[in-house]
């Protein structure tokens, strides 16, 4: 089949051109509903590889075609090595064309995968690209005259190595933080004992580094997640308050700390701490960085609700069992659930690196409150899959334990994100309905020729609202 396809990007060309050059712009536009893994981005594109993984311990391979490279207006990558090219036999054409609104950007492409899959991918593309061009536009004001040096623990996680790209593509220069076999652009890090020069030339500290929350909560998982995250941030809040460099350290941090049930109270982030395991730990995990607060440091600890991937998390397990057919709400589906969606936290992220106004805790929470069932419903619906049978309580306690499960997946949190709210901040997909849209491939392609010839006070860049 081919498929061509343009969309708007309200931004220079010169820019949006830069963009696709910056280390992440791979990881940005690549979408997590479809099983590639993004291994290597091309180092140039008039003539560089790029690599993707597949299942089966297969790669897919592109090379970028030096004699249809055009700099600052097209690059084209061909899909070379055996046999995903006999089998995909893909060439993508990359155009870029100045507009009166941005860029026209036009892909077209040919190939011998299913059509829905394409459109899909080219939806999520473009949706992504754009959004990430609006994100950077409110924020350009915050942006230094020079790139910031950033450190960054927990980069291979979910929300680290999606912060990263999108670090990366604003032209910000990021310094993975490594427990293990550092690469020239990475540096060691003992998370008990970190070196003195850690952070060195850094101007701010990013740390999400933390054993996994989710699991069956045993003596030896609970003692995990509270030493991984005490003992190394207060080292690492040690190392900020004595650098003469790092002016900022943004540290994870979780709902939990509002206890498993709190019942219909809306939670704030003046609101007292609750009770618990979890609430326990974040309170002491948050207290670790006061000693970089007391030194005059900008410090942001970020409390996430859950986030809503389909890269990792919880929503592949709910996708997987709606597909089942047995998908449905934890009992009548009436527990306030906080949720925040991966774009949605990465932007809260970059933009607390930047804005010297954001500091203490701030929930990371989607700004619509939804209980149990309104992700039910809307998954439901995403997916085109019943949702008829509810999930006893027993369920999640088979699988987490009597505390895991009253701590994660029946925990009762209203929280709003009260500080996001005061300060105006723009949420990309506050509604679960464009959100798991966006996460699952139910987009539709941008028809930017239909766009540019709508009404007057119609949207022109094909976004909702």
């Amino acid at each position: 089949m081919s498929l061509t396809t343009s969309h708007v990007v309200p931004a220079p060309r010169e820019q949006v051109w830069e963009w696709h050059t910056r280390p992440g712009a791979l990881v940005r536009l690549t979408p997590p509903f479809l099983p590639f893994i993004p291994m290597k981005q091309a180092d140039k594109l008039s003539d560089g590889t790029t690599i993707f993984g597949l299942p089966a311990g297969l790669k897919w391979v592109s090379r970028h075609d030096l004699s249809n490279y055009r700099r600052g207006h097209r690059f084209t990558d061909v899909c070379i090595n055996a046999p995903v090219k006999t089998l995909a036999n893909w060439r993508h054409v990359h155009d870029f064309a100045d507009h009166e609104d941005g860029t026209l950007v036009t892909d077209t492409v040919t190939t011998r995968l299913p059509a829905n899959a394409i459109t899909s991918f080219f939806a999520y593309r473009q949706q992504q690209l754009i959004n990430d061009f609006l994100f950077l536009d409110r924020v350009a004001a915050l942006q230094p005259e020079k790139p910031l040096t950033i450190a960054l623990t927990g980069s291979r996680g979910l929300v680290g190595r999606a912060l990263m790209a999108q670090l990366g593509t604003a032209g910000h220069h990021v310094i993975q933080l490594v427990r293990r076999n550092p690469k020239p652009y990475q540096r060691l890090w003992e998370p008990f004992s970190p070196a003195p020069d850690l952070l060195d030339g850094v101007d701010v500290l990013v740390h999400l580094a933390g054993e996994p929350i989710f699991g069956r909560f045993s003596a030896a998982h609970k003692q995990a997640i509270r030493d991984s995250r005490v003992t190394p941030t207060n080292r690492l809040a040690r190392l900020v308050a004595g650098s003469p460099t790092v002016h900022t350290m943004i540290a994870a941090s979780a709902v939990g700390y509002y206890g498993a049930d709190r019942g219909d109270e809306v939670l704030t982030e003046t609101s007292e701490r609750g009770e618990g395991f979890l609430a326990d730990v974040v309170s002491e995990w948050e207290a670790a960085t006061v000693v970089a607060a007391e030194a005059g440091k900008r410090v942001m600890n970020v409390r996430f609700g859950a986030i809503m991937s389909a890269r990792s998390g919880m929503l592949p397990v709910l996708k997987a069992l709606f597909s089942t057919g047995l998908g449905g709400s934890f009992g009548d589906g009436q527990i306030w659930f906080p949720w925040i969606s991966i774009d949605d936290a990465t932007d809260i992220l970059t933009r607390g690196v930047l804005d010297p106004a954001w500091s203490g805790p701030v929930n990371a929470v989607s700004p619509t409150e939804t209980l149990n069932r309104d992700l039910t419903a809307a998954l439901s619906t995403e997916l085109r899959r019943p949702a008829f049978i509810p999930i006893p309580s027993i369920g999640p306690a088979i699988i987490l334990g009597r505390q895991g499960a009253q701590e994660l997946a029946l925990a009762n949190q209203r929280v709003r994100p009260q500080m996001l709210l005061d300060a105006d901040h723009t949420f990309r997909y506050p509604t679960l309905d464009r959100t798991l849209a966006h996460e699952l491939g139910g987009e539709s392609l941008f028809d930017a020729v239909r766009e540019l010839e709508a009404p007057e006070g119609e949207n022109q860049l094909g976004l909702d609202g």
